[in-house]
Order: structure tokens, then C-alpha cells, then sequence
């Protein structure tokens, strides 16, 4: 999850497994129509992926998430195989060139800033709630950290090789859209608190309010400033160069 730069080329993701290139760099070439090890491993649900999971199994346990955003989480994971089908079928190449350097220490800052601003703080910031009280502000917070741990989840699917590059960068612009509308209510709560018993106390509430400020602040840049405009035309270009390299 790091803004459609991250070693899956997706959006600002937790801190992912690196992966050994060297590996794939080191097979025999007598035989090059020789599978690789990468292409015989079975890929089961990470580490993050895992987290991910957990994190949306107890917002949901917990009567936090509206139908709506079930909904979407649902038609996201079926228009994703619908346009991986008719737009943007998988080429089958032995390479997958990333866009950016995912080792790049500036990108790696990139993810560790989004994760932090996007997911561990929220996170925090509802486990105290429920210890406070604040019923408002868990109630708010959650569905960004709902569909952000969704997001993270799909973009683990989405980095299979039965996907190609524009679906791993749709999950990250699909989700980051949506959930600027999810900030958007979040910091008008915030913003509009009354201390009462369903609250909590006054620094609760200035954090709420600066935590949904520096999240529409981070995601709105995430998409406007980076997804659209730099990263989907990159992905795009290097997916019909690809394309029109194979129909040759």
C-alpha cells in the first residue's frame, strides 16, 4: 500500500515480506522454457494479508460497518475478475518489472508514513475509544480502517500472476477513492463533537479531529497527486508496450 509503489505495485500496504529477487536472477539459462522456482510456489495468504483479515473480521463482528461498505468490498472483488477478463487480461509474461524500485529508501518512508497515518494510529486511536467511551469516534474511525485492511487484503490477491500490472493499480485507486468519502464523514464527526459521555475527554477529541485532518490530508495527495496523474499512466504504458511487444 504505498501509493501504487510497493513491491506488489499496489497502495500504502503494511510492511511486506521482501522478495528475493536473486533467486529468479540465478536459474539456469540452458533451458529458459524451464519454469522457475517462483512459478512452481503456491501462493498462500501472508503475514499481512492475515492481519489484514483479522482487522476486518472483528470491525465486522462488531456492528461498526454500514451495509454499504460490505457491498462495496463485495462488488470491488467481482468488478476486479470481471475487468481482468474483458480489459486488461494477464499477458502470462515470466516478468513483472516493477515501476518503481520498491528498495527505494524514500518510497519505503512513503509506506511507512501511510501505514502509520492510515492504519496502526486509527487502530490505536479505537482500541482507546473503547476504554474511554467514545463511541463517536470509534464509530467514525472505523469504516476507513475497514476498508483500508480490505484494501491491503485485495492487493494481496491482486499480486497474483493470474492478474496483470492495471489490476494491481485499480484495487489501490478503487479503494483510496472510496475512502476519501469514508475520511470525509469521519472528520465531519470530529469536527462536530459536543462533550458528552459518548465522546471522551477533551485531547481525545483534538487527536480525532488532527488523526481524520492528516488522513484526508495523505490519501487525498495518495490519489490526486500520485495514482492518477504519475502512477496509473506509467503502469498503463508499460502494460500495452508489453501487449503490443507479445501480439508481434
Amino acid at each position: 500500500m504505498s501509493g501504487g509503489v510497493g513491491p506488489t505495485a499496489c497502495d500504502i500496504s503494511l510492511p511486506k515480506e521482501e522478495v528475493d529477487y536473486k533467486e529468479q536472477e540465478d536459474q539456469p539459462l540452458k533451458n529458459p522454457n524451464k519454469p522457475t522456482t517462483a512459478q512452481h510456489k503456491v501462493s498462500f495468504l501472508s503475514f499481512n494479508q492475515l492481519n489484514s483479515l483479522a482487522v476486518v473480521i472483528v470491525l465486522s463482528a462488531s456492528g461498526l460497518v454500514s451495509p454499504e461498505d460490505f457491498a462495496f468490498v463485495f462488488f470491488s472483488l467481482l468488478y476486479m475478475y470481471f475487468i481482468s477478463k474483458v480489459a486488461f487480461p494477464s499477458l502470462h509474461s515470466s516478468e513483472d518489472p516493477q515501476v518503481f524500485n520498491p528498495q527505494n529508501k524514500l518510497i519505503q518512508f512513503y509506506v511507512l508514513i501511510g501505514a502509520t497515518i492510515g492504519l496502526f494510529t486509527p487502530i490505536a486511536y479505537i482500541l482507546e475509544g473503547v476504554f474511554e467511551g467514545d463511541k463517536e469516534g470509534i464509530k467514525a474511525a472505523a469504516p476507513h480502517v475497514f476498508l483500508l485492511a480490505n484494501q491491503v487484503f485485495m492487493e494481496g490477491v491482486a499480486s497474483s500472476q493470474r492478474f496483470s500490472a492495471p489490476i494491481r493499480a485499480f484495487v489501490p485507486a478503487f479503494y483510496n477513492a472510496r475512502r476519501i468519502f469514508t475520511i470525509v464523514d469521519w472528520l465531519r464527526s470530529e469536527v462536530y463533537k459536543i462533550d458528552d459521555e459518548h465522546t471522551g475527554s477533551a485531547w481525545r477529541i483534538n487527536v480525532g479531529r488532527a488523526l481524520a485532518i492528516a488522513n484526508m490530508a495523505f490519501w487525498s495527495f495518495n490519489l490526486f497527486g500520485f495514482l492518477l496523474p504519475v502512477y496509473l499512466p506509467k503502469v498503463l504504458k508499460m502494460y500495452y508496450s508489453k501487449s503490443n511487444q507479445k501480439d508481434r
